[in-house]
């Protein structure tokens, strides 16, 4: 049996011990010269610098700095969805935004690691735009036949869709046009310089460089609705297409008080199973608690939406983002 001096003096020296500790601690904080604690490095794959995700991405950076200020995130440019979702799956990134079309694209190919992906929220639609002079004779996308065309880049989601925007029209794009890989960030200045006669574009709205084109050239944009049937008769990821109307205010110049009928498809916030759940569910909070924030300058941030960033097919929700629904729940 231990005396009770000893005891007393044990139990003594572990709280001296321990205040010892916390003075440390204490003194480590305060001190100027201190190096602030270590963070946590995470990347977003967002797109082209001149597109809805760049923007985005920047935003929610400066959002979670605020709201998560251990997390260090570095932003990484791409091509845009596809590259995004294979990004993220084999690891190259934590977190990324793709449409719904591209991620179910890369699991129905069995890319590496796409049992991993997961989803956080459900963000806003874009809406897929085809973009011509407003003199041209082109009027519907059969009209592109013979056309200099700008589809988009390879690893992009406007080359998912515009290539199968063109199949539903009757059109091959290796055949029936002269096809350019050319993304966002040159169109505009190759169609007002006459380089090309068309360009796809799929993005939220609005998208800058299409309206800062519609302010120094004038355009059209196409109607796209009547294709709908045709693009879910193809099946598989198509169906994540639906019909949609870009408002007259979106691009008021170009069309000129008029709604153009068109498509739009869901994106969403992807990340995997390999995400924290903790860092998860803070990433997810701040995405909904930031969307009037984001929204004033993104404006396709304002549709986000705690009642609808749930329904994220293909994908589940990621444990995290299923907690931090949970807990919002009316």
């Amino acid at each position: 049996m231990v005396p009770v001096s000893l005891r007393t003096r044990g139990r003594a020296l572990t709280a001296a011990g321990a205040a010892v500790v916390a003075l440390s601690l204490l003194l480590w904080w305060l001190s100027p010269f201190s190096e602030p604690p270590p963070r946590t490095p995470l990347t977003m794959s967002t797109g082209v610098s001149t597109g809805v995700y760049a923007k985005y991405g920047t935003l929610l950076r400066k959002a979670l700095d605020k709201d998560v200020p251990e997390i260090d995130l570095t932003l990484r440019p791409s091509e845009g969805s596809q590259e995004n979702v294979r990004r993220v799956a084999t690891g190259g990134s934590d977190f990324t935004i793709a449409t719904a079309d591209a991620v179910e694209q890369y699991r129905a190919e069995g890319g590496p690691d796409a049992d991993r992906l997961r989803s956080s929220a459900r963000l806003y639609d874009d809406y897929i735009q085809v973009v011509v002079d407003e003199d041209s004779d082109i009027h519907e996308v059969a009209d592109l036949r013979g056309k200099r065309v700008a589809i988009g880049q390879v690893a992009s989601g406007v080359r998912l869709v515009a290539e199968r925007v063109l199949r539903a029209a009757g059109l091959d794009a290796e055949k029936d046009i002269v096809a350019s890989p050319a993304g966002i960030g040159e169109t505009p200045k190759a169609l007002r310089e006459g380089r090309i006669d068309a360009f796809f574009w799929s993005g939220g709205l609005t998208t800058q460089a299409v309206r800062d084109l519609s302010k120094s050239h004038e355009i059209r944009l196409l109607p796209l609705s009547s294709l709908i049937d045709r693009l879910h008769h193809g099946g598989g990821s198509s169906s994540y297409y639906r019909t949609a109307v870009m408002p007259a205010d979106a691009y008021p110049l170009a069309q000129r008080g008029s709604d153009v009928p068109t498509l739009a498809v869901a994106n969403i916030l992807v990340t995997t199973d390999r995400m924290d759940d903790d860092l998860a569910e803070r990433i997810t909070r701040t995405v909904i608690g930031s969307r009037d924030h984001i929204g004033a300058q993104v404006h396709a941030a304002q549709l986000v939406d705690v009642r609808t960033a749930i329904y994220t097919d293909p994908l589940e929700l990621h444990d995290g983002a299923r907690r931090y629904f949970r807990s919002v729940k009316p």
